[in-house]
């Protein structure tokens, strides 16, 4: 049994979160029953996320689950989060050195590396925040990887990359073939219409 614990935090990204969270849900779908994912905030009360969203957690930082994994995502919030709110950078210090895993999403490295988590290791963010990132220090910044591992530390890019971290550790928990099988339920094969790196006709 796997539980996945994600943080969420007024401002967080949508897609940092929803993008993993699709693809615990579904694989504990397909392993029928015994996996869980949770939402977990600071309240109980919604969160009102980057884009508007509003979401209600599942649980606070006092009365959830023991977690396996901890995701912590992005978002113009985490800067609110790591000045005004220094109960949450302490649970995610505390939870995440009890998981077996800790995840982050998009600039929810800088959240990492405020609790410690991130500090000497090798991470990725999102790339307009890279060299914040690295001027503070004691981390190093891989900028040419979608997602990176060190240890039992996920650290992925930009908001969708969350998504190819997410698959990669389902199948680092329950095997490829079931990574295979979760990413053809979703239906998940990129095909941007629009490169980024195209260029403007």
């Amino acid at each position: 049994m796997t539980t996945y614990g994600l943080l969420i935090f007024d401002g967080a990204e949508e897609l940092d979160f929803v993008g993993p969270w699709e693809v615990f849900t579904v694989s504990a779908r397909l392993r029928e029953g015994g996996d869980t994912a949770v939402l977990i905030a600071a309240d109980p009360g919604p969160v009102r996320c980057a884009k508007g969203m509003r979401v209600l957690p599942d649980h606070t930082l006092d009365d959830h689950p023991p977690l396996d994994v901890l995701l912590v995502p992005g978002g113009r919030g985490t800067r609110a989060v790591e000045a005004d709110h220094p109960d949450v950078v302490a649970w995610i210090a505390k939870t995440g050195a009890q998981a077996t895993w800790v995840t982050s999403v998009c600039t929810g490295t800088f959240l990492l590396y405020a609790a410690g988590l991130a500090r000497g290791r090798r991470v990725a963010t999102h790339w307009s925040r890279e060299d914040d990132l690295e001027a503070r220090g004691d981390v190093t910044v891989v900028r040419d990887a979608r997602y990176v591992v060190d240890g039992n530390l996920l650290t992925s890019q930009g908001i969708s990359a969350g998504i190819d971290s997410a698959l990669w550790l389902t199948g680092r928990l329950h095997g490829r073939e079931h990574a295979r099988a979760v990413r053809r339920v979703m239906q998940y094969d990129p095909a941007p219409p629009y490169l980024a790196d195209e260029p403007l006709a």
